[in-house]
Order: structure tokens, then sequence, then C-alpha cells
């Protein structure tokens, strides 16, 4: 019922490891996170099955009911725009939090995470394209921001995470991913060692991304197929 799935993973597993190898780097050093939104708790625990490790959710309502029924059977990512009044539920329920994109948010994170004694991965999100449609803060922002963050109690700072910018022209969209690694490369300098995660990358552009740095892939629709309405 679900072999499409095997299938486009053994297909994605291989793009990735060409793309890392391209980049100097071993395919173990690439995280697929698989982006699950719209699809049943079903499909979710068949992609588990063939070694899907990491889970991708956009809305916490529907991430809700899935991480209930599957729990510790992967590793829960919030890659949506996360509200400031959702934050206790998402810290709660999630282990990686990738979309922090203010410091109001980053401090009720950090405030949720020690109500409950947990330490929370995120990552901050830079809108490294300047779309005002999408979320993230500007590239020349994000040094404050990291630095606050850093600081925070109960949260790990990874890294940094962006969507490629939505384009037909190729060199966009990797001039876009080279000076978010180049960002991630001078923050880790000053953050330290756990600033390890550069989340970029998705269905139209992983291979891309990988070449420029990124060593975590979000994938939902080249995994799954087209997402349902």
């Amino acid at each position: 019922m679900f072999e499409h799935i095997r299938e486009n993973l053994e297909n994605i597993n291989n793009d990735i490891a060409a793309a890392a190898g391209r980049s100097g780097r071993r395919p173990n050093e690439i995280t697929l996170v698989a982006v699950s939104k719209t699809f049943s708790i079903e499909v979710i625990k068949a992609a588990i099955g063939f070694g899907i490790t990491d889970i991708g959710e956009s809305r916490l309502q529907e991430a809700e009911p899935k991480i209930k029924s599957l729990g510790k059977s992967a590793r829960w990512h919030m890659i949506g725009h996360l509200q400031t009044n959702k934050v206790k539920r998402a810290v709660a329920i999630f282990d990686f939090i990738q979309s922090v994109d203010s410091l109001k948010l980053a401090e009720e994170t950090s405030r949720r995470a020690i109500e409950i004694n947990k330490k929370i991965d995120c990552l901050i999100e830079v809108n490294s394209g300047g779309e005002v449609s999408k979320s993230g803060v500007a590239p020349e922002m994000a040094p404050e921001l990291i630095d606050n963050a850093a600081g925070l109690k109960n949260i790990n700072l990874r890294g940094i995470m962006t969507i490629g910018p939505l384009t037909e022209e190729k060199q966009l969209i990797r001039r876009a991913f080279r000076n978010t690694r180049e960002l991630f490369e001078i923050e880790r300098k000053s953050v330290g060692p756990q600033f390890d995660t550069l989340s970029m990358g998705m269905s139209d552009d992983y291979e891309m991304a990988i070449e420029e740095g990124s060593n975590m892939v979000r994938i939902g629709t080249a995994l799954f197929g087209e997402r349902k309405k």
C-alpha cells in the first residue's frame, strides 16, 4: 500500500548521497526531515518503518494527534510559523522548533520550556529571499536575534532554517542558500559548536541546498506524493 514511499525514499537518499559527495561530505551528515502535513498517521507510521527518523509538521492542531499516537518513534519538528499563544502547546509536544523568528517568540519558548523543565532544540528562521509573504527574520537582523536567543534558558540554539525563494531562477535560490550558509558559519563562531544545524532545502531544491552547505533538508511531496487538500 505504501510501496511508493519506500521507492521515493530510496531515490531521495541516492540524491542526498550524490549531493553530499559533490560538497565533500558523507550522506550520514545530512538529516532528512519528512514533512507529513496533511498525511495520515498510517502514512507517517509507514515512513518510520522505512527508516525515517525525523518528522516535520507545520500546524500545531494537526500535529497533536499524530504525536500523541506515534510518540517517541520519531523526532518531531515544528517547521511552520508559530504564534506566541501556541508556544506552550508546541514546547510540550515537539522536540525541535525550527521557526523561531523573533525575540518575543524566543523568550516565550524559553519561558514555557522552563515551566515544564524541558530543554528544547531551536533554529532561527531567516527570510533569505526577502519575501514579504514568508516568515523569518531579515538576514541583517539575524545576528542580533541569534545573540539574544543564545542566552535564553532551556533553549538549545542549534542553528538556522530558511526557505529558498519562490522563483524559477535557480541562481537566485542558490545565492540565498549560499548567503545563509555564510551567515551560519559566522554565527557559529560566536555561539559555539552546538550551533550545528543548517536546515535548507525542500522537495524542489534540496540537492542544491546540500551543495551549498545544508545538513538538514525538509521533504514532503517528493517523499509522500502530492498533498491531500
